[in-house]
């Protein structure tokens, strides 16, 4: 029991640090764009893509695959 209590514990906190990841990744991703890029149109507007669909993954509750699509658009910037 205590071992599920555990589990169920690391469960939860590591939801809540993905919540707030998103808007720390989402403010990199602006600043980088603010700042310009060397990036062609399409890899522009792909990253813009992946910025939107992780914002709006963020508001629906999915944080997993708002920090994938999040980390998708760092990389393509050079971003860690």
């Amino acid at each position: 029991m205590k071992r599920l209590s555990l589990s169920l514990a690391f469960i939860l906190t590591a939801g809540a640090a993905f919540a707030f990841q998103c808007p720390a990744d989402m403010g990199k991703i602006d600043a980088a764009l603010e700042a310009g890029t060397s990036l062609s149109d399409a890899e522009l507007a792909e990253v813009k893509a992946l910025r939107d669909e992780g914002e709006r993954l963020h508001g629906s509750g999915d944080h997993q695959a708002s920090v994938d699509a999040l980390a998708k658009a760092k990389d393509m910037l050079g971003l860690e």
